[in-house]
């Protein structure tokens, strides 16, 4: 489940044509902080999977998804609309309704140590979920 959630994170870090530091910072931290290794993460980022089937998540684990995809749209400080309409159709994908990616975009931080009470938001957002 990792290694598809890296893909995903990837696939948004490439959507402006450039992993920003900071981006590719907090991917190493998430693959590596789940058992991943520093060199099949570079291999992963120098190398971009398609994103595979996403609808036999949990809903915790649609709900972490779809955090890590906001906070690293947010990560670099830089949002752009091809990053908007990323998450939005991760969202979509994961069987939420577009709304989820604002509600969360609201309340995520883009400097990952200021951590969001995530029981708070997956409340919020569960109200989206189709």
């Amino acid at each position: 489940m990792v290694r598809e959630q890296l893909k995903v994170l990837i696939q948004l870090a490439t959507k402006d044509l450039e992993v920003a530091e900071k981006e590719a910072r907090l991917i190493y931290i998430i693959g590596q902080a789940n058992g991943i290794e520093k060199d099949e993460i570079t291999s992963m980022l120098q190398k971009p999977s398609p994103i595979g089937e996403l609808n036999t998540l949990s809903d915790d684990q649609k709900f972490e998804y779809l955090y890590n995809v906001v906070q690293l749209m947010k990560v670099d400080g830089q949002v752009f609309k091809s990053e908007i309409v990323f998450c939005e159709e991760i969202a979509s994908k994961l069987g939420y309704k577009k709304g989820a990616v604002a509600e969360l975009s609201a309340r995520i931080f883009s400097d990952p140590t200021i951590t969001a009470d995530r029981d708070m938001l997956r409340n919020k957002v569960q109200k989206y979920l189709r």
